[in-house]
């Protein structure tokens, strides 16, 4: 089925490219919030790695499954377009380093704990955890797609552990709100 709709889409049948775009699209978009850090950002991430996806999709080999690449395709285009960003406030001036972040009151699920916490990690932090933990990636993987060594990237990962566990200190998850994160 998937494979006749792949080869459907390769041929430029828009139908089974919306079907794709369908069956993928909350995948892709969650690999790169989780890397950008950020709504808007990860919305503008998501639609560069479709627009890449669909231009590739005459590529696509079938030697690993079509979510295992497209996947790879949304963190590439994510990791890019953090570079690129990068490259571009080098040349702008500088914004202030701490925004204050307001805190929510009230019980909210573990979900949206986790993703505030991670949020409030510095970058390099925050994409090596990501990366680590999350992705499945190397430290050799994550030093050669952020241009650091994969010392640097264990010294991020250990650092922000750290981080997350003492923003976390204290939360006793429910059985929903593990179910939640796990989704």
């Amino acid at each position: 089925m998937e494979a006749q709709l792949i080869r459907r889409a390769c041929e430029g049948d828009g139908r089974a490219v919306r079907a794709l775009y369908n069956r993928y699209s909350l995948r892709v978009y969650a690999v790169v919030r989780r890397i950008a850090g950020d709504d808007d950002l990860a919305e503008d991430y998501a639609q560069e790695a479709w627009i890449r996806a669909i231009r590739a999709l005459p590529t696509f080999r079938g030697e690993a499954r079509f979510s295992t690449w497209l996947h790879r395709i949304a963190v590439n285009s994510a990791l890019q377009a953090l570079r690129k960003a990068k490259n571009r406030r080098t040349r702008e001036t500088a914004l202030p380093d701490e925004i204050p972040v307001t805190h929510r009151m009230g019980d909210v699920l573990l979900e949206r704990r986790l993703q505030e916490a991670l949020d409030r990690l510095p970058d390099g932090m925050r994409r090596v955890l990501v990366l680590h933990d999350v992705e499945g990636y190397t430290h050799e993987e994550i030093g050669q797609a952020l241009g650091v060594t994969a010392g640097t990237s264990k010294s991020q990962l250990f650092k922000a552990r750290a981080k997350m566990r003492r923003m976390l200190r204290g939360l006793e998850p429910t059985g929903r709100e593990v179910e939640a994160w796990s989704v």
